[in-house]
């Protein structure tokens, strides 16, 4: 079944209806070729609970799908728990790859990193153009995946910044995969004692990994550092890793 994102203004109080215009009813009418009594579901972009709404085709105008609601589906498709990936630039255009999954597997929010070891460096101009991508592909993803929101992407922050951010959100485990953590029980452990409802942010470095500092400043902000196994992983598999660890516990 097709899924589609909607603000309030497109649906009747009561959410009995819901107008489907602009690049949606074009694709609805003139790629897909729906026709009257087929079925779509809806997400509200104002609305992180996830919650999805389908309705029936009932007619069609020039530039409007007016969709008869069937039925809510409250729970939708969301985890019980917000992630966050705070994510260190990585080469070429790996971070687009990095976006699509993580909003796949159900990531809430995803941050850029600009850390020392990066060997990408975005000025402010560089940084809006790709934050716009960025977001793009965080829409696809979630149509595809039928997501209940769309994920945002920030623009690029320091590790100061980071921390700072997790503090700001009062984000409840912080958790940062590092090759001198402790060994595999230790990160079920953690896992296993996130409850439903915590939110998790997980840290990820670019390819180069952290530096030493980075780690001392994210253990002195009470960030778990954790193992994902005796393999060293790419950051671009790092961050898969760990969501879906998450998304196993989590997903009820």
């Amino acid at each position: 079944m097709y899924h589609f994102f909607v603000e309030n203004s497109q649906l009747s109080s009561d959410y009995k209806e819901v107008q489907i215009t602009g690049s949606d009813y074009n694709h609805i009418a003139n790629v897909l070729r729906m026709k009257v009594g087929e079925q779509f579901s809806v997400s509200i972009l104002s609305d992180d609970s996830g919650k999805e709404l389908f309705y029936e085709i009932a007619s069609f105008s020039d530039d409007c799908v007016v969709g008869k609601l069937c039925f809510i589906e409250e729970n939708g498709h969301e985890l019980p728990s917000k992630i966050y990936l705070f994510q260190g630039l990585p080469k070429v255009d790996k971070m687009e790859l990095i976006i699509q999954k993580a909003v796949e597997l159900g990531a809430y929010r995803i941050i850029p990193m600009s850390t020392k070891r990066c060997i990408v460096k975005l000025d402010d101009k560089k940084a809006a153009g790709k934050q716009k991508r960025w977001q793009a592909i965080s829409e696809a993803a979630a149509k595809q995946s039928k997501r209940g929101i769309i994920p945002e992407v920030e623009m690029p922050l320091t590790m100061k910044q980071a921390i700072e951010y997790c503090k700001k959100e009062a984000i409840d485990v912080k958790l940062i995969p590092y090759e001198n953590a402790k060994d595999i029980s230790f990160t079920k452990n953690i896992i296993e004692g996130i409850e439903p409802g915590e939110s998790v942010a997980v840290f990820i470095g670019p390819e180069g990994g952290f530096s030493e500092e980075e780690i001392e400043l994210c253990l002195s902000n009470d960030i778990q550092p954790i193992t994902l196994g005796k393999r060293i992983l790419r950051t671009e598999t790092a961050g898969f890793t760990a969501i879906s660890w998450l998304m196993y516990h989590l997903e009820r």
